[in-house]
């Protein structure tokens, strides 16, 4: 029995966190401008976003030297 709970618990949770994905919205955007901590930025479909919303930004990826023999 407690394997069945345990199981519906992380299916549960499984879909849960899936679920959350797939609210967020994915904007392509360019820096036009940093002053401290103001960034200044243009996006396309910039409409979906509203005064005070929170995002999320990650940085480009730096691409290293590949070694090989």
């Amino acid at each position: 029995m407690k394997k069945k709970i345990i199981a519906v618990a992380m299916v549960m949770a499984f879909a849960l966190s899936t679920a959350g994905l797939g609210f967020a919205a994915k904007l392509k955007c360019t820096v036009d401008g940093v002053d401290g901590d103001k960034v200044t930025m243009t996006c396309k479909k910039a409409d979906k976003l509203s005064a005070g919303d929170k995002v999320k930004i990650s940085l480009p990826k730096k691409k290293g030297a590949v070694e090989g023999c």
